[in-house]
């Protein structure tokens, strides 16, 4: 019997492992295989891919660095997608073990329970792998395909929510979260995520009070206890930042008596003391509370912060000599925190640029905030437009300062003249002086163990400017990221201001005389000598009465410019007011005295009434011919003065139809109309300039010079038109005789360039003194011989500058050239721009004919760009668009309000491709040039 209940017991077992067996070999969908694969899916791989999530999550948070000064994310996750991004994801062996179990149950697993976890899986595992794409995908087919299971359903939505604001897609992100709000009404369980991430969409649309009510329903729906800690951290922010100060409080109180990380602990500690001290009302201890937090040494690596709220309780107070004491202390003491750096010298720049009225100041601290703030800090553009607004300012005091200096050494006797000149071109460098005496090594700035500080000459010593193998290793990373740089103050600055070098100025000033190099293989660089920036800036002292006038119109100009930028940009009418009166006081009967008047009596409109009205009559008596009289008596004038502009600007576009089909006759009889009826339009002598090359397509060259000399003397202040027609002049009267055996001036078109006259006028060297025949504002002439009888070699000056640090963003790079371009882009595809492109034709010839300037058109989607070069340096290229750009109006036959400059290197241009990427280099250039 107990035989037969053995055989029985082993046959029972066989059949039952036999069936598991038939159950594990094969993927089918039956009881037993569903079974099996619910069991070993759900303890063999979702339990241990969920391990691994959870010890992944883990590490990203404990590595993550919180900044305290912004409202905290609610979710700590991996960086957000970014387009320019060069760099990998990092490689994540964990997340693809993940992905590899996932797919395990899906292929051979399919008929249990866990197909929908294992879409999860995969979807948080390229989450983590910042695969943002492809865990939206995952997300949402298991929402599309799971919509009953409720859990599965919810995780989704939740997951994909965060997916896509990884993408910077609100507004997609936003659309799931209303599904995601419908999904868990109903539900008492699984919330607390749910609720956190639509807090976190809310936080992102800066909806504070709706952000706040999600994150107290997500705190109720009983998180885990460091997610309770963070969320309630973010309550406090959000409602210090809806100026909810008691809320504030008791919820820093909160976090200050819970088990917060340390850092978390002290800032909540630190803005309790904040917000008590405001709350208050007391103005006495506020600070000396916060600065008792010093004592304690666990708080050595937040002295930043103290002193930065130590700093802006004496800004509430008005205290601003005092607050900007602290901010300073903020920055020495920032040695791991650029973050908190950054809003130092933020604060410091606001000040001087609000209160202090110190823009150059500002300046500094602005391009300091701008290299140490991350490009993603709220408000980071407006910091970037007054950095840049700020350097127009510095550049015209540094024009108003050499010229002053050049004037001042015209003053002087010979001898002391020269003296002068000499120092400024060679300027002493005072010695740095020892507080110790030790033996010095030339060849080696930093003292080693041997000095006579100390008889141990072991160099093996843990003091870091004793050891030359560190010292060698920190000087060569310093270049990596700096560059070479000079040993002098504010070196940080990427962008150096005029202001700060006068020194390059000179430089600048002797480069080339100005000239730009047309054809970069011809340049050779040589290092100016002292010699040479000796004669350089004998040359530039005004000692004749000719030079003096320029000098003083340089001075008006810049004095003229920072006064309208005050006003007009700035928004600064009592140091408009100032700088338009020290304007007038130098020079009472300067040039510009009918837009200083102007000014005049808009700045004192409300700061003193009866000045303005004084400063309006000067107007309306002495300039009432005016632009600004007619728009003291008509405020709409200016209105109808750009429609009037707009059909001048058909009308010219609609004579140079008639011009290309060769309709002189036509030309020359709507040119007369339009002199006619508006001989004051703003492109009359570009009328005139038509009319002339058309009559000189049909008639003798006597009749041509005629028209010519009309232009010169009725136009005398243009300088777009009246230059080119000089050298037409020139070129007629040095081949007179030949012109005059024509029966007709000008020879027919050459079809290889229908537009541009180069035939007619080719290039000639001139044989005059450049001294006596520069222009103002125009780059100096050289004589020169023909090249195809001397072939001549231009040798340009390089100014001797710090080297910046090549700076890359994305596909875009700061990285020097050989060639750079200046491009107009027009961004209406539809507008013809033959005239424009003649316009800047008409200047190149005028101003740069011995530079071989070529322009050309480009297009894409709905952008045209004329694109001018090429030119061998930035530098040359950034002189031309100074010279160009306030003659864009003149020259640009399209509306202002469709057109704007740039600058580009060869290697960026040739990367424009469509709008979304110019407008990215756009945003490059503003940040970087």
């Amino acid at each position: 019997m107990e035989n037969y209940a053995i055989n029985s017991l082993k046959i029972t077992l066989f059949i039952f492992c036999s069936s598991i067996l038939y159950a594990c070999s094969s993927h089918k969908d039956t009881a037993g295989s569903r079974a099996m694969q619910n069991l070993t899916s759900r303890y063999n791989y979702i339990y241990n891919a969920n391990v691994i999530l959870g010890e992944h999550q883990q590490e990203l948070t404990e590595s993550y660095a919180d900044n305290y000064d912004e409202i905290l994310p609610v979710y700590i996750s991996p960086e957000k997608y970014d387009i320019f991004s060069t760099n990998q994801a990092a490689s994540l062996p964990a997340m693809d073990e993940i992905i590899k179990k996932a797919r395990v149950i899906l292929l051979e697993k399919s008929y249990g329970n866990y197909v929908d976890e294992s879409y999860l899986l995969l979807g948080k595992a390229n989450f983590y792998k910042q695969s943002y794409f492809n865990a939206t995908e995952y997300f949402d087919y298991t929402a599309k395909t799971f919509p009953t299971n409720t859990k599965s359903y919810i995780q989704a939505l939740d997951w994909k929510a965060r997916s896509l604001m990884q993408l910077s897609k609100y507004s997609e992100a936003a659309l799931v979260l209303d599904t995601l709000s419908i999904a868990i009404a109903d539900t008492k369980i699984n919330k607390a995520d749910p609720l956190a991430t639509i807090a976190q969409i809310y936080i992102h649309q800066r909806m504070a009070t709706e952000a706040i009510g999600a994150l107290k329903e997500a705190i109720s729906a009983h998180p885990t206890g460091a997610e309770k800690i963070r969320w309630t951290y973010i309550l406090a922010q959000l409602s210090e930042q809806q100026e909810n100060y008691p809320e504030a409080l008791a919820y820093y109180r909160k976090v200050e008596k819970s088990n917060a990380p340390f850092e978390m602990y002290f800032n909540a500690n630190l803005n309790r003391i904040k917000l008590n001290a405001f709350m208050s009302g007391v103005k006495l201890n506020k600070q000396d509370q916060l600065l008792a937090l010093l004592k304690d040494d666990k708080n050595e690596d937040y002295h930043d912060q103290v002193y930065y709220q130590v700093a802006e309780t004496y800004a509430r107070d008005g205290d601003f000599d005092q607050a900007k004491k602290y901010y300073n202390l903020s920055v020495r003491n920032s040695t791991k925190n650029a973050y908190q750096k950054g809003l130092s010298y933020l604060r410091i720049a606001d000040l001087n640029f609000k209160h202090f009225r110190d823009y150059r100041g500002a300046k500094l601290y602005y391009d300091s905030t701008a290299n140490t703030l991350p490009r993603t800090y709220p408000g980071y553009e407006l910091i970037l437009k007054k950095n840049q607004n700020l350097q127009y300012l510095t550049d015209r005091y540094q024009v108003i300062s050499w010229e002053d200096t050049l004037q001042s050494i015209a003053k002087l006797p010979e001898p002391e003249r020269l003296a002068k000149i000499n120092l400024l071109a060679n300027p002493v460098i005072e010695p740095v002086k020892a507080t110790e005496s030790y033996t010095a090594n030339p060849l080696n700035p930093f003292p080693t163990g041997n000095d006579g500080r100390s008889k141990n000459t072991n160099t093996s010593s843990g003091f870091y400017f004793a050891n030359a193998n560190a010292i060698g290793t920190g000087f060569n990373d310093f270049k990596k990221k700096w560059g070479n740089r000079k040993l002098e103050n504010n070196w940080r600055q990427s962008i150096r201001s005029s202001a700060q070098e006068t020194i390059q100025d000179i430089n600048k000033n002797y480069s080339n005389n100005g000239k730009i190099a047309g054809n970069t293989d011809s340049v050779v660089a040589v290092a100016p000598d002292s010699a040479s920036k000796v004669k350089a800036l004998t040359a530039s002292v005004p000692l004749t009465p000719e030079l003096l006038a320029k000098s003083d119109q340089k001075i008006i100009d810049a004095y003229h410019e920072i006064a309208n930028f005050y006003l007009q940009e700035l928004n600064d009418p009592k140091e408009a007011a100032e700088v338009y009166q020290i304007l007038l006081d130098r020079y009472p009967n300067n040039n510009r005295l009918a837009s200083i008047y102007y000014g005049m009596f808009l700045v004192n409109k409300t700061l003193d009434p009866a000045k303005a009205e004084v400063y309006k009559n000067k107007v309306l008596t002495e300039f009432a011919s005016s632009t600004y009289a007619k728009t003291i008596l008509d405020p709409s004038f200016s209105l109808r003065q750009s429609e009037m502009e707009t059909v001048v600007n058909k009308q010219y576009n609609d004579l140079f139809e008639w011009y290309e089909k060769k309709d002189f006759a036509a030309v020359i009889q709507q040119a007369d109309e339009v002199l006619k009826t508006n001989p004051a339009n703003y492109l009359a002598p570009q009328f005139a300039y038509l009319k002339a090359i058309a009559i000189g397509r049909t008639s003798h060259v006597d009749l041509l010079i005629t028209e010519f000399e009309k232009i010169n003397t009725s136009f005398p202040e243009d300088k777009l038109i009246v230059p080119l027609v000089k050298e037409h002049l020139a070129y007629i009267n040095e081949h007179l005789e030949g012109f005059k055996k024509r029966p007709i001036a000008l020879i027919d078109f050459d079809p290889n360039e229908p537009k541009f006259f180069g035939q007619q006028f080719p290039v000639v060297a001139s044989t005059k003194n450049p001294a006596t025949e520069t222009k103002p504002g125009q780059p100096a002439k050289e004589t020169e011989q023909p090249k195809a009888v001397v072939p001549t070699t231009v040798k340009e000056v390089i100014p001797e500058k710090p080297v910046a640090p090549v700076k890359v963003v994305g596909i875009f790079s700061t990285a020097v050239s050989r060639i750079y371009y200046y491009v107009v882009h027009v961004s209406d595809a539809s507008l013809t721009l033959s005239s424009s492109r003649f316009g800047i034709g008409q200047f190149n010839r005028g101003n740069y004919a011995e530079n071989n300037l070529r322009h050309q058109l480009t297009e894409f989607d709905n952008d045209q760009l004329i694109f001018v070069g090429n030119f061998g340096t930035f530098d040359d290229a950034k002189t031309y668009a100074e010279e160009i750009n306030p003659q864009l109006k003149q020259i640009m036959k399209v509306p202002a309000n469709l057109y704007k400059s740039f600058i580009i290197s060869k290697e960026n241009f040739e990367k424009l491709s469509s709008k979304d990427i110019l407008d990215k280099y756009l945003e490059f250039y503003k940040n970087n040039y």
